[in-house]
């Protein structure tokens, strides 16, 4: 089944359209019209900012926020990495120290003849 393309046009031809008289509008709805026209113009005007300045302020923040985010992070980073570093070297410290007293008190068991 395909459209008729001429049914609208043989109804539109058939169809008799009335006479309208034109009506001027009044000078107050006019004027009313006229101010309602010139603060929706005004607040055109007042939020004319394009849409990319949106678009690019909030892309900004959103990058200052990742920004900080990755600041903070790598800060607690390098403070976890120190405190690692300086557990490291307490921890070989005291190896040594326990490995100095383990030879000491062998060395002193071995010279009073005391075994295990």
């Amino acid at each position: 089944m395909s459209a008729n393309p001429f049914w609208t046009d043989s109804r539109l031809a058939t169809q008799r359209p009335a006479v309208r008289a034109l009506t001027l509008p009044s000078p107050a709805i006019e004027a009313g019209t006229e101010a309602v026209s010139t603060r929706a113009t005004a607040r055109r005007r007042d939020l004319s900012v394009p849409s990319w300045v949106f678009f690019c302020t909030i892309m900004l923040a959103t990058f200052a926020v990742c920004v900080t985010v990755t600041m903070r992070a790598d800060a607690a980073m390098h403070g976890a990495a120190q405190k690692y570093e300086q557990m490291s070297t307490d921890v070989g410290q005291i190896r040594d120290t326990n490995e100095a007293l383990k030879r000491e008190v062998e060395r002193a068991h071995r010279s009073n003849g005391i075994t295990r």
